[in-house]
């Protein structure tokens, strides 16, 4: 895999040079523009990119998720001193493919990100989750309405995990009425998948980010 440093401040990419040598990846470049960038990924379609969205010339974040759906084998690792609720929501949330880690995270942390991101595995810092839940959080319990306190409990134990027999032996009730449950669930808060049910106990609070498996 060819790694891709899009960031703009020489610091930062000397220290990520450094943190790559030490983990034994020789092989990383460094494109100062969107277009030395995508004319690298035409040759090198599947790359880890590592970016400092802020400080790079994408206009918008629609450009980068176009990129993003031209190249779909490159994963895309966000770096920042922070990152803006547009960020967190569009790319962090609701696309797979980006990762996030803040600049002065410490070292093991940084490498931990560059090992999953490497290793085809999305990595989300704690204080991104964090922030995530900061802006999604929402008032007065407001979203909780459309469910029952028994359906918030499964969805818990669904954004846990856990499968529907092992739902229905936790809770001393049949695999269908679970299964009943699900469905009521997902209708209700309009999903149709666990890892958006996961996303949506996530936001508002059911579940914290230490329970969310990305």
């Amino acid at each position: 895999m060819e790694i891709i440093i899009a960031d703009n401040q020489d610091i930062t990419y000397a220290g990520l040079k450094h943190i790559l040598s030490e983990m034994g990846w020789k092989r990383s470049m460094r494109v100062a523009n969107r277009r030395e960038l995508m004319a690298e990924l035409l040759v090198n379609s599947n790359a880890l990119v590592i970016i400092d969205y802020s400080l790079f010339d994408f206009p918008d974040i629609e450009m980068l998720l176009i990129a993003n759906s031209r190249f779909e084998n490159v994963r895309w690792l966000l770096i920042g001193d922070e990152f803006s609720n547009d960020i967190l929501n569009r790319l962090i949330v609701n696309e797979r493919d980006f990762g996030a880690i803040y600049k002065n995270a410490p070292k093991s942390e940084i490498i931990t990100a560059l090992e999953s991101s490497l290793n085809g595995k999305r990595y989300v810092s704690q204080d991104s989750l964090e922030a995530i839940i900061s802006i999604k959080r929402p008032k007065d319990n407001e979203e909780f309405s459309p469910l029952t306190p028994t359906e918030r409990e499964i969805l818990i134990l669904i954004a846990q995990g856990r499968t529907s027999k092992e739902i229905a032996d936790t809770r001393y009730s049949s695999v269908n009425t679970i299964v009943t449950h699900r469905k009521n669930i997902f209708r209700k808060i309009k999903v149709n998948n666990v890892y958006e049910a996961t996303r949506y106990a996530l936001r508002i609070g059911l579940i914290s980010p230490s329970e969310y498996y990305i």
